[in-house]
């Protein structure tokens, strides 16, 4: 709902905040190595977890314990995401596989694994019915679940972020080459390419903004860059700090904007900008 926001790092723990206040509520311990990546369930009652100690997560908000924990990645836990009903977690590794979990059973093992990339992935997302996953093997790969067919899209560099465009149209990528692809979902047509930022190194994220009308890059220059989407010309360029930007999120609705570099998150958002709601 853009009330709350979750960070993890490499001091091995999760924190839960009130971005609007900049007050934390809760911190999470129990990864063994640092936490990479983490997510809310869609009634933030629930939050999953990976991390380079190999294992996937599943946290109780309230009472700040770890449910389950899930281990079968051989590799460091790159990206984890819920489903939409929040009773499948969804994890990405650098030993090249996707494995799908049931949040209900007690079983250990993995429901289902996606083995078809040949490198580490770097990110997955979920749509009602669709895995898409970036990976380091350069492909874009997009898992139909309910026509059981996956397509696949070359772009040749190593890719570290992906997302689905809100419409669902579309696929965003970005790569270590510095630059940004949009991509039509069915076809796999270039739709459009961005560039502008520094992106080499480090595994970067990218952003649809929440009216489709912008895409977005986080950059190792210390700056966010945002490209207008049908155009492709630059339209801002925001000065977060002096090291890489690591992470950006975008409110779900509203012109609001969550940067993480070197530590520290940073809020941007619209003058006009009036928080909906006031959590506790």
């Amino acid at each position: 709902d853009g009330n709350y926001c979750m960070t993890c790092g490499s001091d091995k723990t999760l924190k839960l905040w009130n971005p609007h206040k900049g007050t934390a509520l809760r911190t999470y311990q129990g990864h063994g190595y640092e936490v990479l990546d983490a997510a809310g369930s869609f009634d933030n009652s629930q939050i999953c977890s990976g991390g380079s100690d190999k294992a996937v997560a599943l946290w109780d908000v309230t009472t700040g314990q770890v449910v389950r924990k899930y281990r079968g990645h051989a590799g460091k836990v790159n990206c984890v995401q819920f489903n939409e009903e929040a009773t499948v977690i969804v994890s990405g590794s650098i030993d090249s596989t996707v494995r799908c979990w049931d949040c209900r059973s007690r079983r250990p093992d993995p429901i289902q694994v996606l083995d078809e990339a040949k490198d580490g992935i770097s990110s997955v997302k979920l749509s009602g019915h669709e895995i898409l996953t970036g990976s380091v093997d350069g492909r874009v790969r997009r898992y139909d679940l309910r026509s059981g067919q996956l397509c696949s899209d070359y772009i040749g560099s190593p890719i570290t972020s992906v997302c689905f465009s809100k419409d669902g149209q579309c696929v965003l990528a970005a790569s270590l080459d510095s630059t940004l692809r949009l991509l039509d979902k069915d076809t796999g047509e270039l739709l459009g390419e961005y560039t502008g930022h520094r992106s080499t190194t480090y595994r970067l994220d990218c952003v649809l903004n929440e009216q489709d009308t912008h895409v977005g890059c986080a950059s190792e220059d210390g700056h966010v860059y945002f490209w207008d989407l049908v155009e492709g010309s630059l339209a801002l360029s925001l000065p977060v700090g002096q090291g890489v930007v690591q992470s950006l999120a975008f409110h779900p609705r509203l012109p609001c904007l969550l940067v993480a570099t070197q530590g520290q998150v940073t809020l941007w958002r619209e003058d006009s900008f009036q928080p909906q709601g006031d959590p506790d």
